[in-house]
């Protein structure tokens, strides 16, 4: 009787630990199901199953338990690996301080410099790019906040006094102690920066928000962009890395948008239709050169509408001449082909006072002049995209504007004032020149942004504050990270990768923000150090079949200044991969999980690299 009574209890037990094991699974089924789908407020259950793994969560994560985001330079000390096996990087030689290896001098002179192929992207074989990190000099500290970094650098940061020379009755920097001030002069404006934007808004509207994106060709040291981001005009300012040391470095440690570049072959790594405004105030472009080539050019990334300024030779050479010690007959004849070549382009002159110039690009071919006189212009360009303007030549050719159906329409549509133009429907997306973006998918990533930038400020309370000014997006996607950060303590630029699905720079510009193509295969065309924050959402697995990850990560490291912060957001078997990697770098780093919940497969890697400088070595290369 007992064993059968035993039997019984035994498959009553049976029974039961069925229907809990099956209830269970339904449970978690039901929960994982919850997270995933975006609704689910039931983290801190799930986060209980998953205690012992690496990963928090943004919303329970403090910067106090997991990375320190305060900085602390000047106490140094080597990273502590925890990883086993970890590839440790070890310094490059001190002679590496500022390696920029795609505008490297000694590359760059084997070059012809015939229209300044020389100054152009020449990036180093695989054989010869550094496996190492680029160090600090000596005495680096942090920038000063904006705006008091717009004036002041520290020497120690860019330690080159040659342009406070060259450049000493132009306004443009001077030394004082331990730092540079910078007086916010230009050589064709002595007075300074503001009172020669006061002179450009009497005829360019820059005070109402119509112009928003620009251009400054040849910048020196970014002084018109630095003026121009507190009037909430986004410049993308250029300059090749030539005889007058650091003039691009000067202008990011300024806290200032900058890359190095030059007017040479190529297409400017910038969609057609990009900028409301571009200047050259003296920057010594021939800009009659190969039959106007450089002015079609601006051309193709001047927005219907938009301004061209042009300050310095040959404008005003009838009181300039002798200081400029070319002959008037020269100079005349150099403005004549500036005025022939604008009309070709259907630009119309505006403005002429003094030393400054102003042309506007009419908007659209029906209002142009030379259409309605049937006069013959260059050849439209035809055998290119006019947004493909990555490691292709510049042609000699108008490129083509949308087609309007009225003579007061603007080519390529509308864009609202700033700052309504942020998050307005851009044109190019209402108009369904991008495949498979809508309005409505639009609107759609301007939520999952706000939500993912929320989060991020969860896990570092930095962000969104003065601490973060120079910002750079890896994977820019249509800007959604960048819009969530836009304010006058803060700008981004975005990264449009070539070979993203899609080609979204332009819809980027249309936003009113400001940003380039590359190739992350390659290095990006700026100084050491001059990154504050990086982000990089699905960047490794878009490159992990092209190119080494450990060389985008040792790039990263290139451009991110000390106690810099990074997030990368991409699927957990990847992020693994890396976070092994960036011990070896010297970056803390913490995995984090996805807003939705641990049980999402995409997560968060927060870094933060480590402050260390030059032990002044210049023996080791490697």
């Amino acid at each position: 009787m007992r064993s059968k009574t035993n039997s019984v209890d035994s498959k009553t037990r049976s029974s039961v630990s069925i229907f809990i094991v099956v209830g269970l699974c339904c449970f978690f089924y039901i929960l994982g199901a919850w997270q995933k789908s975006g609704f689910g407020k039931g983290d801190s259950i799930a986060l209980e199953v998953t205690k012992l793994t690496d990963c928090g969560s943004p919303s329970s994560l403090k910067p106090s338990s997991s990375l320190n985001f305060e900085t602390h330079h000047g106490e140094g000390g080597a990273i502590e690996l925890s990883e086993s096996k970890v590839k440790v990087f070890k310094p490059c030689s001190a002679k590496y301080i500022d390696y920029t290896p795609c505008h490297d001098q000694k590359r760059a002179m084997t070059f012809p410099r015939d229209n300044m192929i020389y100054r152009e992207r020449h990036c180093p074989p695989e054989d010869e790019k550094l496996h190492c990190l680029i160090p600090a000099p000596k005495g680096y500290r942090n920038p000063f906040p904006w705006p008091k970094s717009r004036d002041y650098v520290p020497y120690a940061n860019v330690p080159y006094k040659s342009l406070t020379i060259e450049k000493a009755v132009q306004n443009w920097v001077q030394f004082e102690g331990d730092v540079f001030k910078f007086p916010g002069g230009g050589t064709m404006f002595p007075q300074g920066a503001d009172k020669y934007i006061d002179d450009l808004a009497k005829v360019i509207p820059i005070s109402d928000g119509t112009v928003r994106t620009a251009l400054d060709t040849g910048c020196g040291v970014a002084s018109w962009g630095a003026y121009l981001l507190k009037r909430n005009v986004l410049t993308m300012s250029f300059a090749p890395r030539d005889s007058h040391e650091a003039q691009v470095h000067f202008a990011l440690e300024r806290g200032v948008p900058a890359v190095i570049n030059v007017i040479g072959t190529a297409r400017l790594p910038y969609p057609s239709r990009a900028f409301d405004m571009s200047q050259c105030s003296r920057c010594l472009i021939p800009w009659t050169a190969n039959d106007g080539l450089y002015m079609m050019e601006v051309d193709r990334v001047l927005r219907p509408g938009g301004y061209w300024i042009l300050s310095g030779p040959p404008i005003n050479w009838k009181q300039n001449y002798q200081s400029w010690q070319r002959s008037k007959e020269d100079l005349k004849m150099e403005q004549d082909k500036i005025e022939e070549i604008a009309e070709l382009l259907c630009w119309e002159k505006k403005y002429q006072k003094g030393d400054i110039a102003i042309w506007q690009k009419r908007i659209n071919t029906q209002s142009c002049p030379r259409i309605q006189n049937n006069i013959e212009p260059p050849p439209a360009c035809e055998s290119v995209n006019p947004d493909d303007a990555w490691s292709k030549k510049m042609e000699r050719c108008i490129t083509p504007v949308p087609k309007v159906n009225d003579p007061n329409d603007v080519a390529g549509g509308v864009l609202e004032k700033f700052p309504t133009r942020l998050y307005a429907v851009p044109p190019r997306v209402l108009s369904g020149s991008l495949p498979g973006v809508t309005a409505e998918t639009y609107d759609a990533d301007t939520r999952l942004w706000k939500k993912h930038v929320k989060a991020y400020k969860r896990i570092n309370k930095f962000i969104g504050e003065t601490r973060y000014h120079n910002i750079m997006d890896m994977n820019a996607g249509l800007g959604g990270f960048a819009a969530e950060l836009t304010s006058d303590k803060a700008w981004v630029m975005n990264v449009v990768p070539t070979i993203a699905k899609e080609n979204t720079l332009g819809v980027i510009y249309e936003r009113g923000l400001i940003g380039i193509y590359h190739d992350w295969c390659e290095a990006f065309s700026t100084y050491p150090r001059t990154y504050d924050l990086i982000h990089a959402n699905g960047v490794f697995s878009l490159y992990q079949d092209r190119c080494n990850i450990e060389d985008i990560l040792l790039e990263m490291d290139r451009i991110l200044r000390p106690e810099g912060a990074v997030i990368l957001r991409d699927d957990v078997d990847v992020l693994n991969k890396v976070k092994k990697m960036v011990g070896g770098i010297r970056w803390d780093s913490k995995m984090v999980d996805h807003e939705d919940g641990p049980l999402v497969p995409e997560k968060i890697l927060v870094a933060v690299k480590q402050y260390w400088v030059t032990d002044g070595n210049r023996t080791a290369d490697s």
